[in-house]
């Protein structure tokens, strides 16, 4: 997490600034993201980064002729004090100053040369519809307009530098790995996209371009996407809209003769043939220039979920047996990790980098593995209480004796994507660290045996996680879980478990993570985390009236006895934990030996 470079964040604002000046333009506004509102984007999309300094996963920086603020969430409002230079960027918290009224309020101050309306910029290939409606309507409040901008962007003319966009070739991902065609997914869309009375779907988000083709790529980082548009029509055709530079020998063949694969350029001109009919767009992570192309051309919009989304959501049988193997093989190079550590920390000799290069060189002597699946965050003492800390050369730190360090992590494996956090004890803990711990434990516990009927969803189980921590007045300021996807995105939507309302029902094959947590800035950070995987409870139990669900928990890594009260648990939360530790012993030890073997033997011990 490196420091904020004042002079250089200094000297890329005022470019912006006299680019916007030069368009007649007050403001503009720069979010974090690429033509497909993914997560994460590949390097000649990072413009927040670039122009601001900082380096979350999500954040949005709005630049006027006499202002700037930079907003993230609640998982960045320490990491943003130290990135981003206070003097030039306002620091603000996305739910506490909506991005919305902030930009009103300082259109509302402000004056054109000409006595016209103030004009707000955009680049409509970096935000949804959604998102520009709430500017605009904010904005036409105080009669400052929201325009989009052709051509190339403030931040774009500024960035002299700016890296290539990706054209890393297209990888198919076989069908032992995918459990069904990518001709049977684009049936099954297709079906239900006639049921919604529906003649196409473009689709926008990688995601859905990799489960419904059975394709991978590596465009982007930490994630095997390969960047591209389709359109599916309602009679299984596609049109695939992908750089050719990505192409490799036989991918036609591949794809079938139903799949016609052209170059981005055309999409446009595709856009336009759609004329009368009535299209889907993903509200999430459609982009405006492509609505407004389609509305101009006579085609009906529909806004909804992406029509991928919800099944890649709910993994097969195939997908769900890949994603435990890989879970397994993932536990076994944590355990070897979660030994080393106890070994040499106590020596004062290993820094946070140390330890991520480590687990990542466990990791990869790993069948099937092919890439971390997002940057791990490592963080020692003080720095575990910053939710998303990244550990560079400037704040890498050694493990100090009497701190907490937390490790979170995972992998992309052919067979499954992996996520998992554990918080461990450098020496000696105090009776405050124990206590807390032990509070998110039994949260997450909570979480692991829930049993709920068929429609609940995530935001109706978060409590489950909070409780204990709220009995001391206590919290964490983010989601309990999110959606994980197979030999895919490390987050993934459309399930989570929040305190954010959601309508999108828990669904067998569905594939989150569990992980409350507790920080306190400046002291310590505490997270656990595991993969669960939603499953309907067959035979249901006696007496049930409705079909039920639980969780079956996919992670084998077992919590550090030192940081565990047990006068604080009950029976039934020693029983639960005393049976995961001895399930991850059973599926781990065959695998170790020597020191490793014996460090399970202790960690996985009865309470």
């Amino acid at each position: 997490m490196a420091q904020a470079n004042t002079v250089e964040q200094a000297q890329r604002l005022g470019a912006v600034r006299q680019d916007m000046a030069a368009r007649g333009l007050y403001g503009f506004v720069v979010p974090r993201a690429d033509e497909h509102q993914g997560e994460y984007v590949p390097p000649h999309a990072e413009r927040l980064a670039w122009l601001t300094g900082f380096t979350g996963s999500a954040g949005l920086a709005i630049v006027t002729a006499d202002r700037a603020a930079v907003f993230v969430d609640g998982r960045y409002t320490l990491q943003v004090t130290v990135e981003v230079d206070g003097d030039l960027y306002e620091h603000r918290h996305l739910s506490d100053t909506p991005p919305a009224e902030w930009l009103a309020q300082a259109a509302s101050a402000a004056r054109q040369p000409d006595g016209g309306p103030v004009r707000i910029g955009f680049d409509p290939w970096l935000h949804t519809p959604d998102g520009i409606a709430r500017l605009r309507d904010a904005c036409a409040r105080v009669g400052a307009e929201v325009v989009a901008i052709d051509g190339e962007n403030p931040v774009d003319r500024a960035w002299q530098d700016r890296p290539a966009a990706p054209s890393s070739p297209v990888m198919r991902h076989p069908l032992e790995f995918a459990g069904e065609s990518a001709e049977a997914k684009r049936q099954r869309i297709a079906l239900s996209l006639r049921d919604d009375g529906l003649e196409a779907a473009v689709l926008t988000a990688p995601e859905s371009l990799a489960w419904l083709l059975n394709l991978r790529g590596s465009d982007v980082p930490f994630t095997p996407l390969v960047l591209g548009f389709a359109i599916l029509h309602a009679d299984a055709a596609l049109t695939l809209f992908l750089d050719p530079a990505k192409e490799v020998d036989g991918l036609r063949d591949y794809l079938g003769q139903a799949v016609t694969v052209l170059p981005p350029a055309a999409l446009a001109g595709a856009l336009a043939e759609l004329s009368g009919k009535r299209v889907r767009l993903d509200q999430a992570s459609c982009a405006v220039w492509i609505a407004e192309r389609l509305t101009a051309a006579g085609a009906t919009v529909a806004l909804g979920a992406d029509p991928c989304a919800l099944p890649r959501a709910c993994k097969n049988s195939t997908e769900l047996n890949g994603i435990k193997t890989a879970h397994q093989r993932d536990g076994v190079a944590l355990c070897r990790f979660l030994a080393w550590l106890d070994a040499e920390a106590a020596n004062g000799t290993i820094t946070e980098l140390a330890a991520a290069d480590h687990l990542e060189a466990l990791r990869r002597e790993g069948a099937c593995f092919r890439d971390l699946s997002f940057p791990s965050i490592v963080g020692s003492g003080p720095h575990g209480a910053i939710v998303h800390y990244r550990a560079d050369a400037d704040s890498d730190r050694l493990l100090g004796q009497g701190e907490l360090f937390l490790v979170d992590s995972g992998a992309q494996y052919l067979d499954g994507t992996t996520d998992v956090t554990r918080t461990l004890a450098i020496g000696t803990p105090t009776a405050e660290m124990i206590r807390r711990y032990t509070q998110v434990l039994k949260g997450h516990v909570a979480l692991s045996q829930a049993r709920f009927p068929q429609g609940t969803t995530g935001s109706q189980l978060d409590v489950l996680a909070r409780q204990y921590l709220w009995a001391d007045g206590v919290d964490y300021d983010h989601g309990t879980g999110h959606g994980v996807g197979a030999y895919l995105s490390v987050h993934e939507g459309p399930q989570r478990i929040s305190k954010v309302p959601s309508t999108i029902a828990l669904k067998a094959g569905m594939v989150l993570s569990n992980e409350p947590g507790y920080y306190k800035p400046g002291a310590f950070g505490i997270r656990i985390e595991n993969l669960i995987a939603v499953t309907a409870m067959e035979p249901p139990p006696s007496g049930a009236e409705r079909p039920m669900m639980f969780f079956e928990t996919l992670t084998l890594a077992p919590y550090d006895r030192r940081l565990i009260d047990t006068s604080l648990l009950r029976a039934d939360e020693r029983d639960w934990i005393n049976a995961y530790h001895r399930r991850v012993h059973q599926q781990i030890i065959p695998a170790l030996a020597g020191r490793d073997a014996l460090w399970l033997d202790w960690a996985c011990a009865p309470l």
